[in-house]
């Protein structure tokens, strides 16, 4: 998939200044504008928390100690002038039909949601579950096993660390989830191709019979109403042209109409969602951040999405006991363009620390990827 750098103009901003005090990172706290979503959708969860606060339904709610991810931070990041504009929220899909949120599972989806909060542009990149990095725990692999590992807190600093990020939120969600979200919605719109129309009913066959529930079958090609379970199975589809990087597109596909839907929900879809899903979501935001800010939401606009590493900064390739991995080439030229695609910000130059996990990713993998 092309990259999104065209629809961008660069401001030049380059990172300055010194480490914020305690009373200003809690002062930056009390400003912060919060979107949020998961593979379900940024705008979606911010039209219904206003209902879930006023039906007194209950979040899975997780603390998360802020100075402890910002330990892991690397050094710059807290200088970093430019970030202080964006809000970053880390949304985790995880597979999981049991409710089993919180760890011990991989998360198959991993994405990266950035809100300019002068703009209220929402940029969308998903991180390939199978890419060799640093789990958060200065031990390399895939990715995926930082959730598996250490739940939402590791998987946090993984992308912390090696994308010299300043991610302190996050928003996860299994199939249950999702599927009611989008049933309460009335379904999304979505263009199933040939390809695609092969496998999304065995997806569906999979989940339902996990669910224990029953399925409708997509029978034709073309742009269509989904349901939830048939719409959380296109995001499954993973057997075509493209592999895991074509479902990573599908599900940033689906989190955009989830958004398109969201913003013509009625009353009565929303409050069926803030009764069926945020039960199902686990997540570290406190619900009386946003209820101000709901009757803004029409101004948050997705504009951009791709995926890291990008499509020409990456291999794939069997590495030792990891198995099959997608590696960055060099992940400090990714992460430069990461800045760039998220932040517009020209020249940016990553922190030693991540230095330091490029070489590694270099060392670990280059022999592999050059038989």
């Amino acid at each position: 998939m092309a990259t999104a750098n065209e629809r961008h103009v660069s401001n030049g901003r380059k990172p300055v200044g010194r480490k914020p005090s305690k009373q200003q990172r809690e002062a930056r706290k009390k400003r912060k504008v919060i979107i949020f979503g998961l593979e379900i959708a940024l705008l979606l969860v911010m039209l219904v928390v206003l209902w879930t606060v006023l039906k007194g339904t209950e979040v899975k709610r997780v603390e998360v100690n802020d100075e402890e991810l910002e330990e892991k931070m690397n050094e710059t990041v807290l200088e970093n002038e430019t970030l202080k504009g964006y809000r970053n929220v880390a949304l985790f899909g995880v597979d999981s039909t049991s409710g089993a949120l919180e760890k011990g599972t991989r998360s198959d989806t991993i994405i990266i949601a950035s809100i300019n909060q002068d703009t209220g542009d929402v940029k969308l990149v998903s991180v390939y579950r199978d890419t060799y990095l640093n789990r958060g725990n200065d031990k390399y692999g895939k990715c995926n096993a930082a959730y598996a590992n250490g739940g939402p807190k590791q998987a946090m600093m993984m992308l912390n660390m090696n994308m010299d990020l300043n991610i302190t939120d996050f928003v996860t969600v299994g199939f249950q989830g999702l599927t009611d979200a989008i049933d309460a919605l009335g379904g999304v719109w979505i263009d199933v191709d040939s390809e695609e129309l092969l496998h999304i009913n065995n997806y569906q066959m999979c989940i339902a019979e996990n669910l224990k529930c029953s399925y409708t079958e997509v029978k034709e090609t073309g742009y269509q109403l989904l349901n939830g379970l048939q719409a959380t199975a296109y995001c499954r589809i993973r057997y075509t042209k493209g592999d895991d990087f074509m479902r990573a597109q599908r599900q940033r596909e689906v989190i955009m109409a989830i958004a398109d839907q969201a913003k013509k929900a009625n009353v009565s879809s929303l409050t069926k969602i803030a009764n069926d899903v945020f039960p199902e979501i686990y997540t570290s935001l406190k619900l009386d951040e946003i209820v101000s800010l709901l009757m803004d939401v029409a101004n948050y606009n997705i504009v951009a999405e791709d995926g890291f590493p990008r499509e020409d900064m990456r291999a794939t390739g069997n590495i030792g006991g990891d198995g099959s991995c997608v590696v960055p080439l060099s992940l400090e030229s990714n992460v430069v363009w990461l800045h760039e695609f998220l932040f517009d910000e020209t020249g940016y130059e990553p922190s030693a620390e991540a230095k330091a996990y490029s070489q590694k990713v270099y060392s670990d993998t280059n022999k592999y990827l050059n038989k």
